[in-house]
């Protein structure tokens, strides 16, 4: 089955964490490869090498658009994963808690740029998003940059004994955030 990424969310709702498996096998596959030192990335590397100054606007830009929904330290709301009676689900955790982390730079930045709309999908009905699309007052500078503060949350957080900073960066080599 071929996924193209408009697809994606829809789809890893379906089959659970295939996506942070195929992650974790990815990274194993890197490590094994023997990428050396490169196979170690930091937040700024991953989040296309963003300085502390872009970061801290980042933060600055999460805190006026995203903390109203997603939380001040992106801790997310309640039952997040749970649809609420419109069919929506509530902000997920972006602390590194949630699924956040399981998709690439490119995928995060059509949720922030069209919003969540973007990945729904007649085939799967049930999937219905209430993220708005903030391309109309943001720029691409401010996306990476929110990213980049986002992905600042996930501090040394692990699944399956990897670093998810490091999945997540592996992951968007396929799927980089668009370019300026």
């Amino acid at each position: 089955m071929l996924l193209r990424p408009r697809n994606l969310h829809a789809t890893v709702a379906r089959v659970g964490g295939f996506t942070a498996t195929l992650a974790v096998l990815a990274l194993g596959a890197a490590l094994l490869g023997g990428c050396g030192d490169s196979s170690v990335l930091d937040a700024r590397e991953s989040a296309g090498g963003e300085s502390s100054q872009a970061l801290a606007r980042g933060r600055d830009l999460f805190a006026s658009n995203c903390a109203a929904c997603h939380g001040a330290g992106g801790e997310g709301q309640p039952d997040w994963h749970i649809s609420k009676p419109d069919g929506t689900l509530p902000a997920p955790p972006l602390n590194g808690d949630g699924h956040t982390w399981h998709h690439a730079d490119g995928f995060l930045y059509r949720v922030v740029d069209e919003g969540g709309k973007f990945q729904e999908d007649p085939r799967f009905p049930d999937f219905k998003s209430a993220m708005p699309a903030f391309g109309d007052r943001l720029g691409r500078q401010d996306i990476v940059a929110i990213l980049a503060y986002v992905k600042t949350l996930w501090g040394d957080k692990t699944r399956g004994g990897f670093s998810i900073l490091e999945s997540q960066a592996i992951i968007s080599r396929n799927d980089p955030f668009p370019s300026g």
